[in-house]
This record gives structure tokens, sequence and C-alpha cells, in this order.
């Protein structure tokens, strides 16, 4: 089920916490819900992509670039704990990114997020995507704010992670599973992570992925723009009424 506007992340899943930790996720979430009014005033799409590192999340930005950067604005912020290689890398292609160095912290936070928002000319954009930091843990207790979150799992990290960690799968509408090229080479059943996933979460949908081959990246794309399009038009129909 699409969900344009998003409560509190966190009401959808369990988690135990200290008094540190649970001031720490509100005022975040209170962070993240100025995000989320900001986004829909200016009519932006926001979505944040998590995986683990090396799952291929850059590589598909960068085809995602190509695509889609003549059909509509767009700009991504990225999230690493040091260097500017992966903005580096979408720059090349065309893309307008920001770096957002995170220093030693695993994951993005929504104040993190703002604080980049501010230095944006976000004028005339529709979508905005957030690469978080490589960690299938400590993103997926983090709203910031998003639209929707989408987590790839790449095929050359087994098939079990969904039942390992959750909550990333429980709080993500769509689970992309990149790298298929090597599934004749590696001991992964695109069947049983799908099955795992969606014991989870039965609304995440699914796509296979193969940057390599440029399998399943149309379709990717045309998510985008649907998501896009459907943000258009709960704006407009704002305005008729």
């Amino acid at each position: 089920m699409d969900k344009i506007q998003k409560s509190n992340r966190a009401a959808r899943g369990t988690v135990t916490c200290d008094n540190t930790t649970l001031h720490l996720l509100k005022a975040n979430d209170f962070v993240a819900t100025s995000i989320r009014n900001r986004m829909a005033e200016q009519n932006i799409l926001l979505i944040n992509i998590t995986s683990s590192a090396g799952s291929g999340k850059t590589t598909l930005l960068q085809e995602t670039v190509r695509r889609l950067k003549d059909r509509v604005k767009l700009k991504i912020l990225v999230g690493d704990i040091e260097t500017e290689r992966d903005a580096d890398r979408l720059r090349e292609v065309g893309g307008d990114a920001l770096q957002i160095v995170t220093g030693g912290i695993c994951h993005r936070e929504a104040q993190m997020v703002w604080q980049a928002m501010e230095s944006l000319d976000l004028a005339g954009v529709e979508l905005l995507i957030v690469e978080n930091v490589g960690n299938l843990v400590c993103p997926a207790s983090f709203d910031l704010g998003e639209d929707y979150r989408v987590t790839l799992i790449a095929t050359t990290e087994g098939d079990d992670k969904p039942k390992k960690y959750p909550r990333m799968f429980l709080t993500s509408e769509l689970m992309l599973i990149s790298k298929v090229d090597l599934l004749p080479y590696l001991p992964f059943s695109v069947e049983a992570v799908t099955r795992d996933a969606r014991d989870i979460n039965p609304d995440i949908g699914v796509l296979e992925l193969s940057t390599v081959q440029g399998t399943g990246v149309e379709a990717w794309c045309d998510w985008l723009m649907e998501k896009v399009a459907a943000k258009r038009g709960v704006a407009n129909g704002a305005r008729v009424v």
C-alpha cells in the first residue's frame, strides 16, 4: 500500500531502549516531522535508501541519475562515515549530490538531513534521495522524514537477512534484490528472501536488479516516477480544493 505521508516510523516495530536512546529517538522524530512537513509544502518526494555496505546503492544511483536527470529534477544526499567518494561518483554522471560525512556515526539522523537541506537549493526539485550509511541495524530506527524507505539486499550477502534484521524490512516499502546477475554462482534464493521479508512485512514490494546487465533498473526508475507523479497529484488536488 502506498504511503505518501507517514506518522512516527518508530511505531511500526518494537524496540527496547534505555532512557537516553528514547530521548534521542524522540528528538529525531520531532525533526523528521519537520522535514516531512517541508517536503509536503514543497511537493518533494523524499526517498531513504538503506542497505549493508557494498550492496550497490551508489552504482544504482549512478544509473538512476543517467536515466532520470532529463525527466525529473533530483538531488541526492550521500551519507558515509568518511570521504566524498560516493558523491564524486554521482557528480561524474551528472548528479547533483551533497556528501554528508557522519564522522563515525553508523547511520543518518534527521538533524543531519535537515542541516544538509539548508545548504541545498530545493527550488523546483521533485525528488530528493538520501543514500544512508551502509548498515542494516542503526538506520532502521531513525526516521528521516522520508515518504518511502527502500532497502537493498545483495545476492552476495546471503538470503537470511530479513529474519536477522527484521526491523529494517518491517519499516521498508520496497526491497531491491541487487546483483542478480551473480545468482548462478551463489547459494541465494530469491524465493526464500522474498518469503522471509513478506513474513515480516506483507506489504513490502520486491524488485530484482542488476546494474551490470541493466535488469530491473528501468522498473526501479518507473517506480520512482510513479511516486513522483502521485506526489504531484496530491499537491494538485490540494490546490484544486
